[in-house]
């Protein structure tokens, strides 16, 4: 069965999901979103409904429906399989990846730079970078298996991209990543994707302890 066209609305909140105006735990109050989007209750109703069906809200008794908190636990098996999958995407990559996405990749990340100071901005920069990655690595089954975890992945709530001292260390990580691309060498790509997102996962559960 098909899952119908996401509506606008859908689309607003899942944005306030993934940019941090909407973090996990928080209520889903369909007064207060009919309000602050300007429509009625029905499609923001209908909104939660998907984002229940999709994994990312829950409803909880007496409270309704909030979007749902992950687990430290859940937090390390999720990165577990992007890690392994991030890393074979690089390994792939590796030995497809076109000239000109090497040339994007490295736009990419000179782009997070500039607006280091902008977290917002470097998030969706950073998983341009990582989706580039993804298709050059030419395999629609490996593209699948990252896809379904994308949901799960915006319930990680704001992005640890937040100092520019922090976005200047994922960009040199993202050098020699796209360095080993460029040469050729799968085996090194994985492994400084492996570390790369080991390095990510190490931030998450440091902000998860500041946070808590």
């Amino acid at each position: 069965m098909l899952m119908s066209t996401p509506t606008p609305i859908y689309q607003k909140l899942l944005a306030a999901i993934e940019n941090g105006d909407l973090r996990p735990g928080d209520r889903l109050l369909e007064t207060d979103l009919a309000q602050r989007f300007g429509v009625s209750r029905t499609p923001i109703r209908e909104a939660i409904r998907r984002l229940e069906t999709d994994g990312l809200v829950a409803h909880k008794p007496r409270v309704g429906a909030m979007i749902r908190v992950l687990a430290q636990q859940e937090i390390v098996e999720l990165y577990e399989m992007r890690i392994v999958l991030e890393a074979t995407a690089a390994q792939m990559a590796a030995k497809h990846a076109s000239k000109a996405e090497i040339h994007t990749l490295k736009t990419l990340n000179a782009q997070m730079m500039q607006v280091a100071t902008d977290p917002y901005k470097v998030a969706m920069l950073n998983r341009k970078f990582h989706g580039c990655i993804l298709s050059a690595a030419r395999n629609r089954f490996l593209a699948q298996s990252h896809n379904s975890l994308s949901h799960a992945l915006v319930l990680l709530g704001k992005t640890t991209l937040e100092s520019s001292e922090r976005v200047k260390d994922v960009v040199s990580q993202h050098d020699a990543i796209v360095e080993a691309l460029k040469s050729g060498q799968p085996e090194q790509a994985a492994k400084i994707m492996r570390t790369h997102m080991e390095a990510s996962l190490e931030h998450r559960l440091n902000a998860l302890q500041l946070d808590g």
